[in-house]
């Protein structure tokens, strides 16, 4: 037999009713309001997660400019050149990128740089032709 929908939110069938899946009736079902609850908790932890690793690459990416801006100075590269000098300085030194370009960044301010992130960075700014390096190592 076919049921009939009634203003009330139930179908009818004969003389049987049942409660319609589609919003009828007036009663919540707590296991699925919890379980909604807990999907926007997890999601909400997950953003917020998302949220700190994004301020962290941002804070990251400006170490990293100003590093590269320091080695455009010293060998009057182009930023992809001090990009890439940046990134073999790193990657021959054994050292993350972000820690090299902070150790750089105040290698200007101190004058002090490790021993062999200045032989590395030496070395690839001598592979630059030489008419187009600042004489300030």
């Amino acid at each position: 037999m076919r049921a009939r929908t009634w203003a009330s939110g139930q179908a009818r069938t004969g003389d049987q009713t049942a409660e319609e899946t589609v919003g009828g009736g007036d009663e919540v079902d707590s296991t699925s309001s919890t379980s909604s609850e807990a999907c926007v908790a997890a999601r909400l932890k997950e953003l917020e997660g998302e949220n700190v690793q994004l301020q962290e690459a941002l804070r990251s990416h400006a170490v990293v400019d100003q590093a590269i801006g320091v080695v455009l100075a010293l060998g009057g590269l182009t930023p992809h050149e001090g990009w890439d000098v940046l990134r073999t300085v790193s990657q021959r030194t054994n050292t993350k990128l972000r820690s090299v370009a902070e150790l750089l960044i105040e290698w200007v301010r101190t004058k002090e740089l490790r021993a062999d992130i200045r032989t590395e960075l030496e070395r690839q700014l001598a592979r630059i032709p030489a008419h187009r390096q600042a004489d300030t190592l």
